[in-house]
């Protein structure tokens, strides 16, 4: 009888949220033969082995968009599982970069404002990064 196979280990994904001067988001469209091709997330990879997330964070924003991080802070973490593999979601705000966005690698971008984005076609491990957005903006608003 053949063994179930599992999910493996957890893939660390590091992802930034960039804003244009109007206060829209950017996002990139997962291209074909991708896991997940067609969905929409925020721009980012995987991890490489032993390296801290803002070093990731900087690398694949500098290799898949373009842009070099100034200042970013960790805005959430959060994990999904999916039915082939679990994700760890570490997602930062970049609130400072030089360069202008770019698709390096050929996938669509795209901006949109935050209270859209839940009608884009979001990956499912996106979904609590809108979330996280819209308190963020609402405790700054508060302010």
């Amino acid at each position: 009888m053949p063994r179930a196979h599992g999910i493996g280990a957890e893939i660390h994904v590091v992802a930034g949220v960039l804003r244009s001067e109007e206060g829209l988001v950017l996002i990139a469209r997962r291209p074909p033969g991708s896991h997940l091709a067609g969905g929409w997330e925020f721009p980012g990879g995987k991890l490489a082995p032993g390296e801290a997330p803002l070093a990731g964070l900087v690398r694949e924003l500098r290799e898949e968009i373009g842009v070099e991080v100034l200042e970013a802070g960790p805005l959430v973490q959060c994990r999904h599982e999916y039915p082939d593999r679990r994700v760890l979601l570490d997602v930062w705000e970049v609130f400072r970069y030089r360069g202008e966005p770019r698709a390096l690698e050929g996938q669509p971008l795209r901006w949109e404002a935050i209270e859209r984005l839940a009608g884009v076609g979001l990956l499912p491990a996106d979904e609590p990064v809108v979330d996280a957005l819209l308190a963020r903006r609402a405790s700054s608003a508060d302010r």
